[in-house]
């Protein structure tokens, strides 16, 4: 899956079994709020085009950071960043 500009241009693959699973990895790019209460006040959309198709998915996404859970491994920094997204629609590219 590839992450869509809005002229239509690629910034990123991400890979993912399925379109929402892409759009949840693209989705931990995106600055986290402060909290999850107020994490979903601030959306920003994300566009994944289907490889070897012209389906582009159109989600909303928002994330925010949490403590990273008490048995979390070392490397693990204290405050992770989560993600989710909710699907807007599909378009076919132009062309």
């Amino acid at each position: 899956m590839y992450r869509c500009d809005q002229d239509g241009g690629e910034e990123s693959v991400f890979s993912g079994q399925v379109p929402r699973q892409a759009a949840l990895k693209a989705a931990r790019r995106v600055d986290p709020s402060s909290s999850h209460e107020r994490a979903k006040e601030q959306t920003t959309e994300i566009r994944i085009r289907e490889k070897g198709t012209d389906k582009v998915y159109i989600y909303d996404a928002w994330t925010w950071e949490e403590d990273a859970p008490a048995d979390a491994p070392d490397w693990m920094p204290e405050q992770i960043t989560e993600a989710n997204v909710s699907k807007q629609g599909v378009r076919h590219m132009d062309g």
